[in-house]
């Protein structure tokens, strides 16, 4: 009987561990990521980028309003961008890193991203929410709104 009461504590104890470091895990993820958004919730997106006109798109059930179809849900997905690291926007001069002005800034309801300079080393980019800026992935910018091509004359 003993033996058996130890096991069942010792399989509480497991499953309790188990649970925790999913848990421990499931935070960690979080906190390197650049939003804490979902993108799949994610009902309003504003989007400035140098050079071009500002954007709006507005979610109306399963679609987004707009002509560009596929550019909604991949600035959704940037709210997912995965943090090398985070530091203090004061450990910068944002003119410096391409921050005044920025590059981009994308709006996620209500969230601000604001996109600026390559960092000197690595492949990565510097990012700024808030007070903090953040080390992402080169490649996790927003991309320009898809443009018509231009007519073309076959060559005589």
């Amino acid at each position: 009987m003993r033996a058996r009461i130890l096991g069942i504590v010792i399989l509480l104890t497991l499953i309790g561990a188990v649970a925790w470091q999913l848990h421990s895990d499931d935070a960690d993820v979080l906190a390197h990521t650049l939003t804490s958004l979902d993108p799949a919730a994610v009902q309003r997106i504003d989007i400035t980028m140098k050079g071009l006109p500002a954007q709006n798109f507005e979610r109306e059930g399963d679609h987004w309003s707009g002509a560009d179809q596929g550019r909604p849900t991949d600035l959704t997905e940037l709210a997912t961008t995965p943090v090398a690291e985070w530091k203090p926007a004061s450990d910068f001069v944002a003119a410096n890193i391409g921050l005044a002005p920025p590059l981009a800034v994308l709006t996620l309801d209500g969230t601000r991203i604001e996109y600026g300079d390559l960092a000197a080393l690595g492949r990565q980019r510097y990012a700024r929410i808030g007070d903090r800026i953040a080390l992402i992935p080169a490649q996790a910018m927003p991309r320009p709104p898809r443009t018509q091509a231009l007519p073309t004359k076959p060559m005589l």
